[in-house]
């Protein structure tokens, strides 16, 4: 294996990041997913698939582990239906470093499926 080191980044236009801002601000993983009926990933990046625990209560499963469970995450959902609303997630199970188990809360405060779900984690 080989190993490059360097501090900044730069592309062909000349415009620069710093290495460490690519390693530790960009996101480790993300996935977007119809979270209705049969659980489907539309796109996703080091998640290797969803588990569906019953209604609006889904686990993220990680290609990759997290170096440990304190990561950073972001939910966001909705559902468009006669009655639109923003879908919050919330975490009550805790992380780990191989998965992330949240819920999906409508606005009339119920665990629903919700048919556009994204996360994102940082780390």
């Amino acid at each position: 294996m080989s190993t490059i080191k360097t501090e900044t980044l730069s592309t062909p236009s000349n415009s620069t990041v710093p290495v460490d801002t690519v390693v530790n601000g960009t996101a480790k993983a993300w996935v977007n997913f119809n979270g209705t009926g049969t659980v489907a990933i539309r796109r996703a990046f080091n998640v290797s698939s969803i588990t569906d625990n019953g209604p609006g209560d889904y686990t993220v499963n990680f290609t990759t582990a997290m170096p440990d469970a304190n990561y950073c995450t972001t939910h966001a959902g909705g559902q468009k239906t006669v009655t639109w609303g923003l879908y919050l997630g919330a975490t009550a199970y805790g992380s780990t470093t191989t998965g992330h188990r949240f819920f999906s809360v409508s606005p009339a405060d119920q665990n629903t499926d919700t048919s556009y779900c994204s996360l994102a984690f940082f780390s």
